[in-house]
């Protein structure tokens, strides 16, 4: 590991050297990145293939797409992001003024997950950059091609004394979760969160942690089912369900859940065809260590769709099951891959009974015509964030920040939201010397209601 710790003392030197607080620095390498990315295209997408058997289409809308935008809306904003801002100063320290200076945060550890392992090393990553810091960027080793290219992309584009991939596996990970950084961005499982938020505390090192959870999908009477279970095939099957904010499970009306399996099935083989294996839109999972981790779900549950698997090929259908146990292998934690447990109910009890059993989700989705019905839900119950009548689709724009709450992460990111997680807020007044009002100074007999009026009119 002693490439790694020379690698951490050429960032400290790199980031006290004060080069990364240039705003045209920072320009001209995003710049560079976003030519390097675009004329690589093509090999982006074979690497994630190679990982995933991801189709292209998939590859642009979830993966190398969401990057650029992303890239393009910082090169666009950024000399504005940056800009101090003046704020209206309080009435006790006039005449003044007062701003917030947005400096970067320092040395900064990116730990990416495998489900899309070019969107989610590189989104961060970004930000990172944009708002100056340095970056040491830790790729998961499952997607080994696509962690190789982004390897080779980042040292094209950037010094290693700047931003810095470092491939390997656990051992790497934990080796690197022992040094002291100024920034943690961590995307990945509830129990690795846990895991990066202990090793942080030992320094006090701020994280953000975008984890997962069992994210409901609520389906009423009142649901268009045709169109539904079109937009929940899509939300729950891209990238074979391997997203962190794919439905979990369905919680489906009592009166229209036969109708919800007959639709859902038909739209899945409209999607894939009679039999998704042989698709050339369906991916894989990752390794066959998820599959059988997958595979341990199928047992003992009653399959009303699908249920096809092939270990050599890391291939698990789409498949649907009713109303497993609780205490099920499928319900115990996050699902992430293509099976999809459906329940029913009756009332808003039931469903709330359903959604405390489980920790905050990062996402929650609800089909319904009924704005009362959705107002409900939306303000009695804590999640990330979410679609009404539709999946995933927050995710893409990039003026809503993106983050868990509470066991689903913690803080946020996209857009300018990831340049002020990776920037320190620094708070600033400046007085000027005349008046200086000798109320706040001792001897302060006589001066407690005059200061108490003062406040008053503040308030």
């Amino acid at each position: 590991m002693e490439h790694i710790t020379e690698i951490i003392t050429k960032q400290d030197s790199f980031f006290t050297s004060q080069i990364t607080k240039s705003i045209g620095f920072r320009l001209g390498l995003l710049k560079k990145l976003r030519t390097e990315l675009i004329s690589r295209e093509e090999e982006i997408n074979k690497a994630l293939y190679a990982d995933f058997k991801k189709p292209a289409f998939e590859s642009l809308i979830s993966e190398t797409g969401v990057v650029l935008i992303e890239l393009n809306k910082v090169i666009r904003n950024l000399r504005k992001w940056a800009r101090p801002k003046a704020v209206f100063p309080a009435m006790l320290n006039f005449p003044s003024y007062s701003k917030i200076y947005k400096d970067p945060l320092g040395k900064v550890l990116i730990i990416a997950p495998w489900n899309y392992p070019f969107q989610l090393a590189l989104a961060p990553v970004i930000g990172a950059i944009a708002a100056g810091n340095t970056v040491v960027l830790k790729p998961s080793e499952l997607a080994s091609n696509t962690a190789s290219l982004v390897q080779r992309i980042i040292s094209t584009v950037f010094d290693q004394s700047h931003v810095a991939v470092i491939e390997g596996g656990v051992e790497t990970s934990q080796f690197l979760l022992k040094q002291r950084w100024d920034f943690i961005f961590f995307t990945g499982s509830v129990a690795v969160g846990k895991i990066v938020a202990k090793a942080a505390a030992a320094h006090l090192t701020p994280v953000t942690l975008e984890l997962g959870g069992k994210n409901p999908c609520i389906i009423d009477e009142t649901t268009d089912l045709k169109l539904a279970a079109k937009r929940l095939v899509w939300g729950k099957f891209l990238n074979a369900g391997q997203t962190c904010i794919a439905p979990d499970y369905f919680l489906v009306h009592s009166s229209i859940k036969s109708d919800f399996i007959a639709e859902f099935s038909k739209a899945i083989n409209a999607t894939y065809g009679e039999d998704a294996q042989k698709s050339p839109d369906y991916p894989r999972i990752i390794n066959t260590r998820n599959f059988d981790r997958l595979e341990k779900m199928l047992v003992g549950v009653d399959i009303v769709y699908g249920g096809k698997k092939d270990r050599d090929d890391v291939f698990i259908g789409p498949t649907l099951i009713d109303s497993p146990a609780m205490d099920s292998e499928v319900m115990k934690d996050e699902i992430f891959g293509p099976i999809s447990p459906v329940f029913s109910y009756e009332n808003e009890a039931d469903i709330d009974r359903f959604m405390t059993h489980y920790e905050k989700p990062l996402s929650l989705y609800i089909f319904s015509k009924r704005k009362a019905f959705i107002a409900s839900i939306l303000e009695k119950h804590s999640f990330g964030g979410g679609c009404i009548n539709d999946t995933l689709i927050h995710f893409v724009n990039d003026r809503l920040p993106f983050g868990g709450v509470g066991n689903s992460g913690m803080g946020a990111y996209h857009g300018k939201r990831s340049f002020d997680t990776f920037s320190h807020h620094k708070s600033i007044t400046k007085r000027y010397s005349w008046p200086d009002l000798p109320i706040r100074y001792a001897p302060y007999k006589g001066k407690y209601k005059l200061l108490k009026s003062m406040l008053k009119i503040i308030g």
